[in-house]
């Protein structure tokens, strides 16, 4: 890692699951750990870590109500949870990463790297979005897809510029790499693939908004 990454680690007292905390640290990773929610709370107030793991499989309980807590006071913090398997981690629960054990520690860094800045030769983010243009896998909550070299160069593009409507004939010109614009169906066809990768209800998106007569636009708030 070129940046000291900041990991705030929720942890038992009694954890009976293998800790990965040395690991992480003889990675160059600094890590925080902390016993209960409040004191997580607390920590991400004052610490602003890059990257919060609950390992849930230490607890009593699956770490919901914690991710939630966490969630609401800083929305786009990545929040990663090793699962509990008394206390399953349902659907519909703010976590960037759900992990089930036995998981080696390669995995665990693998899957923490595209959260913290730097950690990819080249990672992107726009809101909760996370782009690694060397891989083309883009994460988006808790999905994470492969992306083929088309739908990256349309997704650059749109995170460069988030908020900002950009018009249909731009859009294809710069992905397409051509001045023709007689016809940008295949356009239309892109961005709802793009939609299925990011969206998790890619008919009612919450980020790729069609800006009818014009073109798109990524919202990330």
């Amino acid at each position: 890692m070129q940046i000291k990454a900041r990991i705030l680690w929720l942890e038992g007292k009694r954890a009976n699951s293998p800790s990965f905390v040395p690991d992480l640290r003889k990675k160059g990773f600094q890590v925080d750990i902390v016993q209960t929610g409040s004191a997580a709370l607390t920590n991400i107030e004052h610490n602003n870590p890059h990257v919060v793991v609950i390992n849930a499989a230490s607890l009593r309980t699956s770490g919901k109500r914690t991710c939630k807590s966490i969630h609401e006071q800083s929305s786009e913090l990545p929040i990663l949870v090793i699962e509990n398997p008394d206390y399953p981690f349902t659907a519909g629960t703010p976590a960037s990463v759900v992990l089930s054990l036995p998981f080696t520690s390669r995995k665990l860094i693998n899957r923490i790297a595209p959260y913290i800045p730097g950690g990819g030769k080249k990672t992107i983010k726009a809101g909760a979005i996370y782009l690694d243009i060397e891989r083309r896998q883009v994460r988006s909550g808790d999905r994470e897809e492969q992306l083929t070299p088309r739908l990256t160069t349309l997704l650059i593009i749109l995170m460069q510029h988030p908020g900002e409507v950009i018009k249909r004939e731009d859009l294809f010109k710069k992905v397409w790499d051509t001045n023709y614009t007689g016809d940008t169906r295949t356009l239309d066809v892109h961005i709802s693939w793009l939609r299925r990768a990011i969206e998790a209800n890619p008919r009612k998106p919450q980020y790729l908004k069609t800006i009818r007569g014009v073109g798109y636009r990524l919202d990330i708030d």
